[in-house]
């Protein structure tokens, strides 16, 4: 064969149609556009529309259903006991305060245990009425933190090691004391300014009370500014009317417009003062807000918008194309203070894994008598909210508690 006609019948060859070699370029095609469209999913971080949310299964999610649907249930089966009826419950559970245990700000009947597990972004499991908001009690002091982050972030406030007197009107006497007047807002954030005094008929020394008598209430141990942890909500009501003169505006108001607004809650929460709370303020009429529902008031709110709250932490303070809250803020917070489990109020940490052992060192919680949790996993990419869960053990547990032996069993449950 002449070499000419070699090459003709060569060409012919790979210029005729191969329908399996086109198949395989095609195929090819599309599997490496598949992967950069995964890669490019991933990638981009979702965020709920409001009055929506993406759910996908448990199994799509990567989760054993079977061990998900078990840790729903162990929350269900471990539901706070106690009535339902907050107005009787509250004042129960501090009846030790008594007379100082009075409500003065507005109850509501609470929901039956419910909550929300989300990944990643998307629901994964769902359980009872997470539409209905309910008090939420200290969990408000997370929503108060942040109101005060927010002032510093935009240089209201300069510094949090200023003292707050100054930030104060001159008719107002809560810094004036030689005892007060060394309180920081840093000493607020982190419940460690031992302020002493009474805020709205409840004096500090009420609150959890140190000794067996009224009289040795009065008598509590006295510590410098910035020495001491104690847990106290009226020194907390104290930090909410400095924020209120900062700000000039009610707070439930700039948190409205600041962060739940551009988040996309819904309309149903409110952020309840107390009856006797009012103020004069630039010539109009103001209720101070609380940081609980320890006297009543505080954050009446939905397990969805306490997820979104919850979220928009995990995204480290940025919700789509904003900054709502400064990654330096969110930096602060989680730093401890004398109390190394507790950051600004009321970001709990999980140091050495003592609180919380089922669950990553790194994790967060914000956390409401109830008890009400919303949980931030960055480690795991969770928010999970669960409401109305027992205190102490669960239920036939001889050691740890409910809420761990619960977020144990989520965690677990990822494949």
């Amino acid at each position: 064969m002449e070499t000419g006609e070699l090459g003709r019948i060569l060409r012919r060859m790979f210029m005729r149609p191969r329908p399996w070699l086109i198949s395989a370029v095609v195929a090819l095609t599309l599997m490496s556009s598949g992967l950069l469209a995964q890669r490019t999913a991933t990638a981009i971080t979702y965020y709920p529309p409001r009055l929506d949310w993406a759910r996908v299964s448990p199994a799509e999610a990567g989760f054993d259903p079977v061990k998900l649907k078990a840790a729903v249930d162990f929350a269900i089966e471990n539901e706070n006991p106690g009535t339902k009826d907050l107005a009787l419950d509250i004042p129960n559970t501090f009846r030790r305060e008594v007379p100082y245990n009075a409500l003065i700000g507005p109850t509501s009947p609470r929901a039956a245990a419910n909550g929300l597990i989300v990944h990643r972004g998307r629901i994964v499991a769902e359980w009872g009425d997470t539409a209905r908001p309910d008090m939420t009690f200290s969990v408000t002091k997370t929503f108060l933190s942040t109101i005060v982050g927010l002032a510093y972030d935009r240089g209201l406030i300069k510094d949090l090691n200023d003292r707050v007197g100054p930030y104060m009107p001159a008719n107002l006497d809560l810094f004036a004391s030689e005892k007060n007047a060394p309180i920081t807002w840093d000493h607020l954030l982190r419940q460690t300014s031992d302020w002493s005094g009474t805020l709205w008929t409840k004096p500090d020394w009420a609150d959890r009370p140190v000794g067996a008598t009224e009289a040795e209430w009065e008598k509590r141990p006295v510590y410098p500014a910035g020495s001491h942890f104690k847990y106290n909500d009226t020194r907390v009501n104290v930090m909410a009317l400095a924020a209120l003169h900062v700000w000039r505006d009610p707070l439930p108001e700039v948190l409205r417009r600041e962060v739940m607004t551009p988040i996309g809650t819904s309309s149903t929460w409110r952020w309840e003062g107390y009856n006797n709370s009012w103020v004069d303020l630039d010539g109009r009429k103001v209720q101070a807000s609380t940081g609980g529902g320890h006297f009543g008031g505080g954050m009446f709110i939905s397990a969805f918008d306490l997820a979104r709250f919850g979220y928009l932490f995990l995204r480290n303070g940025k919700w789509e194309d904003r900054q709502l809250v400064s990654t330096k803020w969110i930096g602060l917070a989680r730093t401890p203070g004398v109390n190394p489990e507790y950051g600004f109020m009321n970001w709990y940490l999980n140091p050495g894994r003592k609180a919380l052992p089922s669950v990553p060192e790194n994790s967060v919680r914000f956390v409401g008598n109830g008890n009400n949790i919303v949980y931030l996993d960055w480690e795991n990419d969770l928010v999970v909210v669960v409401r109305w869960i027992k205190g102490g053990r669960a239920n036939g547990a001889t050691k740890g508690s409910a809420l761990d032996d619960f977020l144990g069993k989520v965690v677990a449950a990822m494949k």
